[in-house]
């Protein structure tokens, strides 16, 4: 069986607030002397002890020479605005192959990759490498975390399947959903919905709302598309 090493390093600007899910560290970029070392052996990792290292390694010294199942790919920079750099057919992770990209944003970029381990389609927001990004990206998973543990039906909000952290990348993995309800638009050429489904979406938009705001949540970032 193929064995990976995998050196993680804490990220010395992360949230330490409680998280209802632990951290995963995938592939943390080299910033301290102190690290984490385990046995990578195909999507988990295990038996992680921590050491002082004499001197930080290199880039290649990340993982075992040869071992190419399901490996990340070499490390590439970001690019100037600190977007996630990536080429179709990519292994984010050993667990997830990148197949499109689905959309960018101030936020960083969505891509479409295969999960090897549940065998499905998901959706990965990928956020900028930047302090202020990550920081947000951190709230946006708590929130995710607590509409998910109060949706029981599991159709008042998208639903966060995973995060980690990535290359100084946070990560979150969604339920792939269909086109946006603009693309919608734009694919019925701009004409306009009948009125069932119109009541239909606006009805589904005030439930959802609704929901949140039971929890005390609110949205911020309504738009009509």
């Amino acid at each position: 069986m193929e064995m990976e090493r995998v050196i993680e390093f804490p990220h010395t600007h992360m949230d330490r607030r409680p998280r209802k899910r632990q951290r995963l560290g995938w592939d943390v970029a080299p910033q301290t002397l102190k690290a984490q070392v385990g046995m990578f052996c195909g999507q988990e990792v295990g038996n992680v002890t921590s050491f002082a290292s004499s001197r930080a390694p290199s880039d290649q010294t990340l993982f075992v020479k040869g071992v190419t199942r399901n490996g990340s790919p070499p490390w590439r920079e970001d690019d100037k605005d600190g977007h996630y750099v990536f080429a179709l057919g990519d292994n984010i992770t050993s667990r997830y192959k990148i197949h499109s990209k689905m959309g960018e944003g101030t936020f960083g970029q969505v891509l479409e990759c295969w999960d090897r381990e549940q065998k499905e389609m998901v959706a990965i927001k990928i956020v900028r490498g930047i302090n202020k990004y990550r920081e947000a990206a951190m709230i946006e998973v708590e929130v995710l975390q607590q509409l998910g543990k109060h949706d029981k039906g599991g159709n008042r909000c998208v639903r966060i399947r995973n995060w980690f952290d990535y290359r100084n990348h946070i990560c979150i993995v969604f339920e792939k959903l269909g086109p946006s309800l603009y693309d919608f638009l734009r694919k019925n050429n701009y004409r306009s919905f009948p009125i069932d489904l119109v009541r239909e979406i606006g009805k589904q938009l005030l439930e959802c709302v609704a929901f949140m705001h039971d929890l005390h949540l609110i949205h911020t970032d309504l738009k009509p598309e």
